[in-house]
């Protein structure tokens, strides 16, 4: 798959087949990840990828019945942070160049055929919720990515004119 095609026809799914990525194809994803641009490559990204134990633990911190059920959409999940210097401009730099790792593990597996979305739930920004992944407090959670096989096409959301997003400054 070419690149421009790549970053148009990636989509947000929520239904995934039952197959789990395998880790080799994980550490690809990762591997691609490290080369995400990183200001003074401090190499803040962390990717935790969730077992059946750990995926319980979150599970149980969430309580709420809804909550949970979406944690079982896709048969694999990373919990997604930045390491955090305490330094105001660099931490945000960071989470920046994490959020640019999340989206290349995003964009490489879909082209490999994988399903990818990424949610921000709101139990990882709880103590229990992230005790569950194991995500200690000096680092920023930006999100839960969920993996797997697809098991429909997502529809093509619109998009803003490139009028409306980008201004020409003199």
């Amino acid at each position: 798959m070419q690149l421009e095609e790549a970053i148009r026809t990636r989509r947000t799914h929520k239904a995934f087949g039952p197959e789990p990525v395998d880790r080799g194809t994980l550490d690809e994803l990762f591997e691609l990840a490290r080369w995400a641009p990183n200001h003074k490559l401090t190499n803040p990204w962390r990717f935790r990828v969730l077992g059946p134990q750990s995926l319980e633990r979150l599970k149980a911190a969430a309580g709420d019945r809804i909550a949970a059920a979406k944690l079982n959409r896709a048969p694999t999940l990373v919990a997604v942070s930045a390491t955090q210097s305490g330094d105001a401009v660099l931490d945000e730099e960071d989470v920046c160049a994490t959020a640019a790792a999340a989206f290349t593990v995003l964009l490489a597996a879909h082209g490999r055929g994988l399903a990818g979305y990424w949610r921000t739930p709101a139990i990882l920004r709880e103590p229990a919720g992230r005790a569950a992944v194991a995500i200690p407090d000096g680092e920023h959670v930006l999100g839960l990515l969920h993996l797997g096989p697809p098991r429909q096409e997502p529809r093509t959301p619109e998009r803003a004119p490139i009028a409306d997003v980008v201004h020409y400054l003199d």
